[in-house]
């Protein structure tokens, strides 16, 4: 059956970079639009950033020029390059897919971005 599975998380200073995967089995990522979301304890989810099937990549503003959404098509993954970044990233980073209008979405990787 259909997994994503985030990783890349951590611990980082202010200022630094990350780069977040997102893996996936039973689906080809090259064919599904990727979205990244990410949300903090007690707060609504946001919307991060997405790439399409056909390359297109659109970033919310809070991260735009700083994150980065590429693709790995042999890999079968998707990554999330994080720069530049500031306490206010600190929160759960998801990464979601759809097929045949079923969502499915990884398990979570934590940011933590300290001073």
């Amino acid at each position: 059956h259909v997994q994503l599975m985030e990783s890349g998380g951590g611990l980082v200073q202010v200022g630094g970079s990350l780069r977040l995967s997102c893996t996936a089995s039973s689906i080809f990522l090259s064919t599904n639009a990727v979205t990244w979301y990410r949300q903090a304890p007690g707060k609504e989810r946001e919307w991060v950033g997405v790439i399409v099937s056909g390359g297109v990549r659109k970033y919310a503003d809070s991260v735009k020029g700083r994150f980065a959404i590429s693709r790995d098509n042999d890999l079968n993954t998707v990554f999330l390059q994080m720069n530049s970044l500031k306490h206010d990233d600190t929160v759960m980073y998801y990464c979601k897919t759809s097929r045949r209008e079923r969502y499915y979405w990884g398990q979570g990787t934590q940011v933590t971005v300290s001073s």
